[in-house]
């Protein structure tokens, strides 16, 4: 009787072993994709993460906003030449070099809107070239390697039925943890590029106000707010660097249940650093 018992114990303890194992050479697979994918999906500028929302953001983008900001220069041209008459020795004394000054001023604001798109893509090719340039120095691999499977495994196979049991169950736990971390890590990246594409579907009116120095603040704040999120990119890599040397760090030894739950911990760490790294780049800009 004993000897049935032992062999089911055994059966049961090979069993739970195979899953824990399984647990944990899938536990962060769905992270890890996410983590090794950020670096190419932040260091993409607009028009390459997906040319056809591009492409389909700049025609409306020319198409509606663009004459809406023809009437906002319009409007700023004319309270800007009224202001330049009026203020000038209070009418006693007109000089014409006021009107060139007018004129070239409002020529700048029409080449500003002409070459919106060209202007904030130069913005996030600065930015992707600092990702791209960060992407190099930074390793970005979380992933558990064989060695240490081959170690956790010879560990397990020490313990008791009832701690492979817990063992068991917390390791699924996370690994369910782990998946719903993934699709943060997905929201946070992709959202980011979201936010883009709407900032620079309206990009011509901020430009439109380059032509009066009182409401030309309206466009400063946009750039700075375009550069923010170019650079929230370059954070995005810091994150990753400072997550995969944490990961790396953590030494699957007999705590196996402390370790993988301190794996998770980093993890959430992870996804609210993430979130932070927009207020954190807008705050580095003075962009609000």
């Amino acid at each position: 009787m004993d000897t049935i018992l032992n062999q089911i114990a055994d059966w049961l303890k090979g069993m739970l072993i195979d899953g824990i194992m399984n647990n944990f050479s899938g536990m962060f697979d769905t992270v890890n994709q996410q983590v090794s994918d950020v670096a190419t999906q932040v260091g993409m500028t607009p028009a390459g993460f997906s040319p056809g929302i591009f492409s389909l953001v700049r025609s409306i983008s020319e198409t509606v906003i663009i004459p809406i900001a023809g009437l906002i220069l319009t409007f700023i041209a004319c309270y800007e030449l009224i202001q330049l008459i009026i203020d000038h020795n209070n009418l006693a004394n007109i000089e014409t070099w006021i009107f060139f000054k007018w004129v070239f001023k409002t020529f700048v604001a029409v080449m500003l809107i002409t070459n919106t798109f060209n202007i904030t893509m130069a913005i996030f090719d600065v930015a992707q070239h600092v990702v791209n340039a960060s992407a190099g120095l930074i390793g970005s691999s979380t992933a558990i390697d064989a060695s240490t499977l081959d170690s956790i495994r010879d560990t397990l196979e020490a313990m008791e039925l009832g701690p492979l049991l817990g063992l068991f169950l917390s390791s699924f736990v996370v690994q369910l943890c782990s998946m719903i971390l993934s699709v943060l890590i997905f929201v946070i990246v992709y959202g980011r590029m979201i936010e883009i594409y709407l900032m620079v579907s309206l990009a011509p009116i901020p430009f439109a106000t380059f032509g009066n120095r009182e409401q030309s603040q309206i466009g400063q704040n946009y750039l700075r707010s375009l550069a923010a999120l170019g650079f929230q990119g370059f954070l995005i890599m810091i994150c990753i660097g400072i997550y995969a040397v944490l990961v790396q760090n953590i030494a699957f030894t007999d705590h196996i249940i402390a370790s993988i739950w301190g794996v998770l911990g980093y993890t959430v760490l992870l996804c609210f650093t993430l979130f932070k790294t927009g207020s954190l780049a807008k705050s580095v800009f003075s962009a609000h």
